[in-house]
């Protein structure tokens, strides 16, 4: 492709060229990795393959109006037929507007209503409802269309019927919209609500974000011929640029995932011989879990990556001894810098993956802010802030947002409470959000939850703070249980007081058999604090 190549400088060596757009790195992808599998899922596409369906969505993109710049949704879970949207969309200019697959119908509209958004591509039958028939009579009359990936009903687009729009695209007209196709132009826009309440669209560029990731598969080691299970929804960052685009960058094998069930993760890794998981702690307590994991073979397990929650060393341990993972690695990152932030690397030892985020990515700063706004020395805790190419643009048509977000400086606050120890690594306390006070002490529930990880019997946690009459406010703690182990409430806080400091023990545990989780994996505190508000 002419116009790529252009602007793509390579050296000798596949991995060492200038990242510039995602068509580009389609386009060299194809040419580094050939026939190689570049997704296996229901249907296996090599590198070649997948970068020629790239086009031909693109091109039936063209067909159908989308204009450079136009915002277009994608609702559905981690199929081939998502990411092929995606990269044919953001090969033509178009900005990618990735959409829950928990929302609701009027969650949509507001989504669509923010993004602007004209045209939606939309799983079919998914969870026993068919999505297309959330969508309101005012939802419907912001979109030009809807294509449907699978099974489309009569008002709607089939994806066959979408793609053979193409023929009618010539291949001079669809290289020229791909070589127009800027570097620093959008690629997409990840909405995210924060503390705020309301979501606001982070706008990120293509060269940002090719080089985060670039900087992020390095550190981690994601290698060549990696079989990577990718089951963050593609809706999500996680899931998006560390696992999907990953596999197209590093020439490894996509195999996207469902749903979070840990006896069909287990399946996968035995018979599809998965390399690389990628996901939240939640993941791999689920897979420890399983009261048959001995009788999966997990020998092809290579790394798993998780972040974005408390990481203790008990499960840094376990996922080394009983799953099998030679390298593990912990990070720290946001929405608003692409993911990103700081990152262990695989041979860290395993109290520093536990309990750090490891350190910055190159070229970045990551710096802890004190209440006055000014640095503090390291040691000292304070609030996260992050200066450098991974921070977002802006959010969408929100400038007060942003400049309360992006301060005169630069500094991305992020509403994250940490320090940094004396080896440079990122150590962090918790959420500014999570944080609760107990008789004036602050009690941060990540490091409460960290702590007890450590008994033999916990095998998943997490804590709140709860109203209290003479404290102020207190932890409770939601605990599962290790399959055949049994503990009663007061021999864990009994173990908490001989362990930790009395304020940060939790006056009363609640023990669950599972905990409730986003699709991502995390743990959703608010429906903890909400059945703990319903019960008073």
């Amino acid at each position: 492709m002419q116009g790529a190549s252009k602007r793509l400088k390579m050296t000798r060596h596949e991995t060492s060229w200038t990242f510039t757009t995602i068509p580009d790195l389609c386009e060299r992808a194809a040419e580094l990795y050939g026939d190689a599998p570049a997704i296996e899922d229901g249907i296996t596409l090599s590198f070649k393959e997948f970068n020629r369906l790239r086009k031909r969505v693109a091109a039936a993109l063209i067909a159908s109006g989308v204009q450079k710049g136009d915002r277009v949704m994608i609702w559905g879970p981690n199929t081939w037929k998502w990411f092929a949207a995606a990269m044919g969309l953001v090969s033509i200019g178009g900005v990618l507007i990735p959409c829950s697959t928990r929302f609701k119908g009027n969650e949509v509209g507001e989504l669509a209503r923010r993004s602007g958004a004209t045209l939606m591509f939309s799983t079919g039958d998914f969870l026993n409802q068919y999505y297309p028939s959330l969508l309101s009579h005012e939802t419907r009359s912001l979109l030009r269309e809807v294509i449907v990936f699978d099974g489309a009903r009569a008002d709607e687009t089939a994806w066959d019927d979408f793609l053979a729009r193409a023929d009618a695209t010539s291949d001079r007209d669809l290289e020229a919209r791909i070589a127009a196709v800027d570097p620093d132009d959008l690629c997409d826009m990840l909405f995210t609500s924060g503390t705020t309440g309301y979501p606001k669209g982070v706008m990120y560029g293509h060269r940002q974000c090719l080089r985060a990731i670039d900087a992020w598969a390095t550190r981690v080691g994601i290698t060549r011929g990696d079989r990577i299970l990718v089951i963050p929804p593609f809706f999500h960052a996680f899931g998006y640029r560390s696992g999907a685009i990953v596999s197209i960058m590093r020439g490894a094998t996509l195999l996207p995932h469902l749903t979070f069930d840990p006896a069909e993760i287990l399946r996968r890794v035995s018979d599809e011989k998965i390399s690389v998981i990628p996901g939240p702690p939640a993941i791999f307590h689920g897979m420890l879990q399983h009261p048959e994991l001995a009788r999966f073979d997990t020998s092809s397990l290579r790394l798993g990556i998780t972040g974005g929650a408390v990481v203790p060393s008990t499960l840094i341990r376990r996922m080394r001894s009983d799953l099998g993972f030679a390298g593990v690695v912990n990070g720290y990152g946001l929405t608003e810098c692409g993911g990103y932030g700081t990152m262990c690397r695989s041979d860290d030892d395993d109290e520093v993956i536990a309990n750090t985020s490891g350190k910055p990515f190159p070229d970045t700063e990551v710096r802890i802010m004190g209440a006055d706004g000014t640095l503090v020395a390291d040691g000292e805790a304070g609030e996260v802030v992050i200066r450098g190419y991974i921070v977002m643009k802006g959010y969408f048509n929100d400038e007060e947002s942003t400049g309360n977000t992006i301060d005169k400086n630069g500094w991305l606050h992020t509403g994250d409470i940490g320090y940094f120890d004396t080896n440079g690594n990122l150590r962090i306390e918790d959420r500014v959000k999570d944080m609760y006070i107990t008789g004036g002490f602050n009690c941060y529930p990540a490091e409460i939850e960290r702590f007890m990880s450590a008994h033999p019997a916990i095998g998943q946690i997490s804590v709140i703070g709860v109203a209290d009459e003479r404290l102020g406010e207190v932890g409770k703690a939601f605990v599962v249980l290790r399959p055949g182990a049994s503990a009663t409430e007061q021999e864990l806080i009994d173990w908490a007081r001989a362990n930790i400091a009395n304020f940060k023990v939790p006056r009363s545990i609640e023990f669950r058999a599972a905990l409730p989780t986003s699709p991502q994996g995390k743990v959703l505190k608010d429906e903890l604090r909400k059945s703990v508000a319903m019960a008073s």
